[in-house]
């Protein structure tokens, strides 16, 4: 019984340690800063984009693949273009757009990935 439950204890530690928990993103000068990394069909944040409120932000967005990728972000509601651009494979990009209480959506446009939203940011 006691081997029983110190195997479960340790696998439970071990499954715990692999969960990473996102961060709250910083704000210097006025401009909330997001951490995007792209792989193959997929981005990761390292911020939580949960909780954000209108305002100025820079989007650092690193390719993680051996491909050439793209970040486009987009008004939530309008669907207005807020910027875009190429990444080759290794690099890093920013774009810095302002965000209103639209709230925003961003995805892949060169592969093809579905629109992360982030819809009715709140002005609170």
């Amino acid at each position: 019984m006691k081997k029983t439950l110190k195997t479960l204890l340790a696998g439970s530690l071990l499954l715990v340690s692999t969960f990473t928990f996102a961060a709250t993103p910083v704000t210097q000068n006025g401009v909330t800063t997001i951490h995007l990394d792209q792989y193959g069909g997929y981005f990761s944040a390292e911020e939580t984009l949960a909780g954000l409120k209108p305002g100025k932000y820079r989007f650092v967005v690193s390719n993680k693949t051996n491909k050439m990728v793209g970040f486009q972000i987009q008004d939530f509601t309008t669907h207005k273009v807020l910027d875009m651009f190429p990444l080759e494979p290794g690099k890093t990009g920013t774009s810095e757009v302002n965000i209103t209480e639209n709230g925003f959506r961003y995805r892949c446009p060169i592969n093809p990935t579905p629109w992360y939203e982030v819809e009715n940011v709140s002005a609170k």
